[in-house]
């Protein structure tokens, strides 16, 4: 029962999936971030059966990169938009640390986060359409992978990145979580996720996708230490973000390599 209380804590958090009120106890907190790749596999499922409507509907390159684009943001409610958003105005204000530190608490959005957004988003539906271009069928299928990969190493930096501050969502995930079991966790969903991409995309592909996945990761961790002493809960927003963008490249890359 606890189980199935981590798993709607995850998907309350992470995703506007409706799920029963839940109390978020101790130790349902313990497993919850075990789950928070689930969320990205409904988003995958989503984005299967958004590849399908699109050619069922026959809707243009252009509507179907724009909602595309637009997919999981829906699903997820935005909730890593926002850590996106908070972390490019701490970023792009070149202050001390201590300064960032502050800018990302803030809730006032500032210009260089409207800026990062809007641009993220084009980028999304630019590279998103370059997918459906080259290979609109198995593109869609190796790209379903992408969610479960994105949420799968935020898991892991969760439990095993140096923390910025001692409160804050990443803190309290973190110190409530069974570190051991996350960490198996979020081994067995990226094993999972390698193995579906050489099944759906072959060997080479899924090569590619992790080669730029691992590549982001470690931009996370030195991006963190540096500009921040560690990690926080805005700043895996923004990795989680910024790692399905650098995935889409591979994917669009690969289609116009024939891989997909």
């Amino acid at each position: 029962m606890d189980l199935l209380g981590s798993l709607g804590i995850a998907f309350s958090m992470y995703s506007r999936i409706p799920v029963p009120r839940i109390q978020w106890t101790g130790k349902r907190m313990e497993y919850a971030m075990c789950f928070f790749p689930l969320v990205g596999f409904v988003i995958g499922l989503f984005y299967i059966g958004f590849g399908w409507f699109c050619g069922a509907a026959k809707l243009s390159e252009t509507a179907c990169a724009c909602f595309g684009a637009l997919l999981p943001v829906l699903v997820t409610g935005g909730i890593h938009m926002d850590g996106f958003a908070d972390t490019v105005d701490a970023l792009s204000s070149f202050q001390p640390r201590e300064k960032k530190l502050e800018i990302l608490k803030d809730p006032h959005t500032g210009a260089f986060a409207v800026i990062g957004v809007g641009c993220y988003l084009l980028a999304y539906a630019g590279l998103f359409a370059e997918l459906l271009k080259t290979s609109p069928r198995n593109g869609i299928l190796a790209f379903a992978a992408v969610p479960v990969i994105s949420r799968s190493f935020s898991g892991l930096s969760v439990v095993s990145f140096p923390k910025a501050k001692k409160d804050g969502l990443a803190a309290a995930f973190a110190g409530g979580a069974k570190e051991k079991a996350v960490r198996g966790a979020m081994a067995a969903y990226l094993l999972l996720a390698a193995a579906y991409l050489i099944w759906s995309a072959g060997l080479w592909t899924a090569v590619i996708f992790f080669a730029a996945a691992l590549l982001g990761f470690g931009y996370y961790y030195h991006m963190c230490k540096k500009q921040f002493g560690g990690m926080t809960g805005d700043l895996a927003g923004y990795f989680l973000q910024m790692e399905e963008l650098l995935l889409l490249f591979a994917a669009a890359a690969a289609g116009k390599a024939g891989l997909l």
